[in-house]
C-alpha cells in the first residue's frame, strides 16, 4: 500500500519546485512595470507631437524602454534632451524599485509624420516596448499645447518676488 503514496509525494514535490523558478534574485521574472502621468501636449505642427510619461518598475529587476508605436504615427521614438539640442536615444533604463520619467526639457517620446493633428480632448493610443516586460498600451490624454503638470519639481517660489 506504501508504492502508491511514493509516486503521488514525488509529483507533489516536483510541481511545488517548478512554481520556485527563477534564479534567487529575480533577475529571469519579469519586472512589474505601470505607467503614470501620461500625456500629449496639443501639437503646434501638423508633424511632429511630444509625449509624457512615468514608468515605474516595483519588482527587484531593471528592464529597458526600447521603443513605441502609435497609430497616429509613422514613426515615435524616444528622444533625449541636452541642452538645446535632441537626439534619439537608446534603451532607457528603468531601475528596478524606480522608475523613468519623460518630461519636457528630458527624455520623451517624438511623434513624427502624423497622420492627424490630434486636438485637446482626444486620446492618443501609445505602445510601450521593453526588453523583458511584455509591451503597455498607454492611453495618452491630449492637453493643452501650455499644459504644465505639477510635479515635486515645480516650485512657486520662483514666480515669487522679494522685496
Amino acid at each position: 500500500m506504501r508504492r502508491p503514496i511514493a509516486p503521488a509525494v514525488v509529483m507533489a514535490g516536483c510541481l511545488a519546485l517548478a512554481g520556485c523558478g527563477g534564479s534567487a534574485d529575480g533577475t529571469d521574472a519579469a519586472p512589474d512595470l505601470s505607467v503614470r502621468s501620461a500625456y500629449m501636449p496639443q501639437p503646434v505642427t501638423e508633424s511632429l507631437a511630444a509625449g509624457y510619461l512615468t514608468v515605474v518598475n516595483k519588482s527587484d529587476s531593471s528592464d529597458d524602454l526600447v521603443s513605441a508605436t502609435s497609430d497616429i504615427a509613422e514613426d515615435v521614438s524616444v528622444h533625449e534632451t541636452s541642452g538645446q539640442t535632441m537626439k534619439e536615444a537608446g534603451p532607457l533604463k528603468i531601475p528596478a524599485g524606480g522608475r523613468l520619467v519623460l518630461e519636457s526639457g528630458g527624455n520623451h517620446l517624438m511623434f513624427e509624420k502624423l497622420k492627424h493633428r490630434p486636438k485637446e480632448g482626444e486620446t492618443v493610443s501609445v505602445k510601450l516596448r521593453f526588453t523583458k516586460t511584455d509591451p503597455i498600451t498607454v492611453e495618452m490624454p491630449v492637453k493643452s499645447a501650455t499644459y504644465q503638470p505639477t510635479s515635486a519639481k515645480s516650485s512657486s517660489t520662483s514666480s515669487n518676488s522679494h522685496h
